[in-house]
């Protein structure tokens, strides 16, 4: 019986239950049904204890230098370096959008921030310049999902966790994926201008205005080069990091730039809070999920059920995809990384798949799902900072979403491009 979990789980999410609640309320009633009231006190109690994580503390950490660094004014100076190097070329602040994107993901991790962050500058600038706002919103949206790929990453940060991996191989494997999509919708906003004669945004920069322009954007930039150098010289653990972000970020804002001011900072203290319960709530809770899903065999089930498809890895990896698109659509990805990769990793890793590559996949996947119709999260948010509505956005995404489909599956049947630095540095086998 207790295998019903996932429908009765769903059904909360359709007639409108906030998805915390619906982690707990369905493993806990048919655990009721089943005459199971002892596991529901161990249900109820790995709340607290999957929030209760040492590696866990890097995700409010980095949260908070991420909204330091927005309030420090350092968003608009990686958006004006970007200017800087794109302006000139046609549909120029659609290209600045996406460079912005992948320098803020070196920031941030979060495709919300990026949204939000971004979305509040490029989104007018654009429409000013004659982009209709459903176009830039869109672009916006689409590019925000390199945050949580480009390290640092709160989403493989939990999955790390989750599944005991380590956070470096996962950071590291992020990297190209990251930069790939970036450059799939460069090359996708390129032919869409050339075809619509988008507006140029600026003249063509000297060297000497791109200097100044690097110069103004040193600092905001050295941030993933600070966080990932010292995890990988084992300076510092990924939360200890973390920690560090925050700390230069603050030092950075008040200190160097001067575009932070101490009265600011309890605000941003409690914004970032603020999403930081949230997303920790809902790992809580997911752990406590976690917890009905071993008692269920569902795995076990999944597995068996998937090898009765087929045995072949190759035709299993395309179904998971699918899969994981899916789910991507309706749940956002950290609840789907702790609810499915229990699940599904244990399933490809026996069938020859490395664990790390699986991870980027499922991280990938999801994460794009975050820009997927109908309740991708950040067309929502895309939609409250442009003004325009979701399924106007929702259709302008789509080219987008095609390029970001079809890196995917180049990461998922071309092993080396997720694997390659982690190998190189020692990270994966």
């Amino acid at each position: 019986m207790l295998i019903w979990f996932l429908p009765v789980f769903l059904i909360f999410l359709m007639i409108g239950l906030p998805v915390f609640f619906g982690l707990i309320a369905a493993p806990g009633l048919l655990l009721w049904l089943n005459g199971q009231e002892k596991d529901i006190t161990l249900l109820y109690r790995n709340v607290y204890n999957g929030m209760d994580s040492f590696p866990l503390m890097a995700i409010p950490f980095f949260m908070l230098a991420g909204e330091l660094m927005n309030r420090g004014g350092i968003t608009i100076r990686l958006v004006e370096f970007s200017q800087a190097l794109m302006g000139h070329l046609r549909g120029g602040l659609a290209h600045v959008n996406i460079l912005s994107s992948m320098l803020f993901a070196g920031l941030s991790g979060s495709a919300v921030a990026d949204t939000s962050a971004l979305g509040s500058m490029l989104i007018p600038a654009m429409e000013k310049q004659g982009y209709t706002r459903r176009f830039a919103a869109a672009i916006t949206a689409a590019s925000s999902v390199i945050g949580p790929i480009i390290p640092p990453s709160g989403i493989m940060i939990i999955y790390a966790y989750v599944m005991g991996e380590s956070v470096a191989a996962l950071f590291l494997a992020g990297i190209v994926p990251g930069i790939m999509v970036g450059v799939g919708l460069m090359l996708v906003t390129k032919f869409m201008a050339d075809k619509y004669d988008f507006p140029v945004a600026s003249r063509k920069t000297t060297w000497g205005e791109r200097g100044q322009a690097s110069l103004k954007a040193f600092f905001p930039l050295l941030t993933p080069v600070i966080i990932l150098g010292g995890i990988l010289a084992g300076v510092f653990t990924p939360t200890e990091a973390a920690a560090v972000a925050v700390a230069y970020a603050l030092f950075i804002g008040l200190f160097v730039l001067r575009t932070l001011k101490v009265s600011e900072i309890p605000d941003v203290l409690g914004r970032a809070g603020l999403t930081s319960a949230v997303v920790l709530l809902l790992v809580g809770a997911a752990m406590a999920f976690k917890t009905v899903v071993s008692l269920s065999y569902a795995p076990q089930i999944m597995a068996d059920f998937m090898l009765s498809l087929s045995e072949n890895p190759l035709i299993l990896l395309f179904l998971i995809n699918l899969l994981l698109f899916v789910v991507g659509m309706f749940l956002d990805a950290g609840p789907a990384i702790i609810i499915l990769g229990p699940i599904l990793g244990p399933i490809f890793v026996d069938l020859g798949v490395d664990p790390i590559h699986f991870a980027i996949i499922m991280s990938v996947n999801l994460t794009v799902g975050l820009a997927t119709p109908p309740m991708g999260l950040v067309l929502f948010v895309a939609s409250s900072v442009s003004g325009e509505r979701v399924e106007k956005i929702a259709r302008a995404i789509l080219p987008f979403l095609a390029v970001e489909i079809l890196v995917i599956f180049l990461i998922t049947y071309v092993p080396a491009i997720s694997m390659t630095i982690p190998r190189i540095t020692g990270f994966a086998n």
